[in-house]
């Protein structure tokens, strides 16, 4: 068959959706373009781990080609669509080059979301990319630097004052790994500061942390980051950001290092369609992951919008891959439909009678959160653990989903490493000049 011949299946973004549905793809008589910004997967639930320099960035990412080097008939693309034309059925690209598609998935992702505060992005940033993690990385270690270094007390207090505005699994986790840092990793390492005197402030707007866990799970994370030292705010929103700190109710807080872990965006690709969206900018899409109107364009992961019994599928991980997989399924089965009714009705109206029937179920395989060293909290069904046999279980989990062996195996090295000495191995600041870096972030003035 020649090339021409063969449907073509553009994939727009490599992470969970996009690779999985590759992958899903492996045998079909397709030809694929899988189109990312960035050259690599990201294995975004341990993001947090780089953040923290518990690991570096090679740990939790691989390059797409190397992932996809086997897969005879994917071509990997590093570019950025900029827009899509559902008429002639194209995606163009930044560069100027337009590629047509006979099935286009869309799994781009989110960003980070300020609620209509887009001016506290530079002080308080969020975490979703690698360059988001080496960017705190460098924030949260360059804090204490300038602590040592700080003349007065008040200046002193302010750099070892640390704010994480989120109460979900990545502001749980980066709160109570920042103060094992502090009062663990850092020990004896300053002479004119104690970095465990460093305050460690998680907020959460609503009334508990953790809020997609039971409630009994919930009061055990709370109990367990006390116990790390971290002070937990609930039921208080923070009403402003700038360089010098944040305003939590009435109160200012002065703090030069706040991270942003309270909300996330829709991707801005889904606005390139003609689709409803959700107030968060996601896809509404059918019960097969199609666009309304367009059966040959599909949203998923963090871009879509998919209710089921009456709520929504979390943007998690494992949802995100079933959801790739699914896609690829519909995709197969509407090809085979398509060759076998060609002659019977239209390749639109076989489409459409295979979304019919085949819908997009979620499988909840359950939540995790790492709190600190031996503490965490699992819900799986009618499981609920806490403690230290959580976390062994969170460990585990996260090891066999890393991709590829030598990810798992350096991983797993660097954990153990770090459950023994509390130490951490990726304490390198990275990004040009950190004083000029520092004065410029918050407000310190130039020569």
């Amino acid at each position: 068959m020649s090339e021409k011949a063969i449907p073509h299946v553009v994939i727009v973004g490599g992470g969970f959706a996009g690779l999985w549905a590759t992958r899903a793809l492996s045998s079909a008589d397709v030809r694929i373009t899988l189109i990312d910004r960035r050259n690599h997967h990201l294995f975004q639930p341990l993001l947090y781990q780089v953040a923290t320099a518990g690991l570096s960035a090679p740990d939790i990412a691989a390059p797409l080609r190397h992932i996809l080097r086997g897969q005879r008939n994917v071509e990997v693309r590093m570019g950025e669509v900029v827009a899509i034309d559902a008429a002639t059925k194209s995606v163009a690209l930044r560069d100027g080059e337009v590629l047509r598609y006979d099935f286009l998935l869309l799994a781009s992702g989110a960003t980070h979301a300020y609620f209509g505060h887009d001016d506290w992005a530079p002080h308080a940033p969020g975490l979703k990319t690698l360059d988001d993690a080496l960017a705190i990385r460098r924030r949260l270690l360059l804090a204490f630097e300038r602590a040592e270094s700080a003349e007065s007390a008040r200046d002193r207090a302010a750099w070892l004052n640390f704010a994480v505005v989120g109460g979900g699994p990545t502001g749980v986790e980066l709160a109570g790994t920042l103060a094992e840092i502090a009062r663990h990793t850092l020990r004896d390492e300053f002479r004119r500061i104690d970095p465990a005197e460093a305050k460690v402030r998680l907020i959460e707007a609503g009334p508990r942390v953790l809020p997609s866990f039971p409630e009994s799970l919930s009061a055990k994370a709370r109990a367990q980051l006390d116990e790390l030292g971290v002070e937990v705010v609930t039921g208080t929103p923070v009403n402003a950001i700038d360089a010098e700190g944040y305003t939590l109710g009435d109160s200012f807080v002065r703090a030069h290092t706040v991270v942003w872990a309270a909300g996330v965006a829709a991707s801005p690709l889904g606005a390139l369609l003609d689709a409803p969206r959700d107030r968060a900018g996601r896809v509404q899409v059918e019960a097969d992951l199609s666009v309304p109107g367009h059966p040959e364009i599909f949203v998923a992961g963090d871009l879509a919008s998919v209710q089921q019994d009456g709520k929504p599928v979390p943007g998690v991980a494992p949802a995100a891959k079933q959801m790739g997989v699914h896609v690829a399924k519909v995709i197969r089965a509407r090809l085979r439909d398509g060759a076998r009714n060609a002659n019977e009705a239209s390749a639109a109206s076989s489409a459409e009678a295979t979304s019919r029937t085949l819908p997009f179920r979620y499988r909840d395989f359950g939540n995790l959160a790492t709190i600190g060293r031996m503490a965490a909290v699992v819900h799986f069904g009618k499981l609920k653990l806490s403690g230290v046999l959580a976390w062994w279980f969170w460990l585990v989990i996260h090891i066999f989903f890393l991709i590829g062996f030598r990810n798992r195996l350096i991983v797993l090295i660097n954990w153990a490493w770090a459950y023994w000495s509390y130490q951490r191995a990726a304490r390198i600041i990275l990004g040009g000049d950190a004083d000029a870096e520092s004065d410029q972030l918050h407000g310190a003035p130039k020569p």
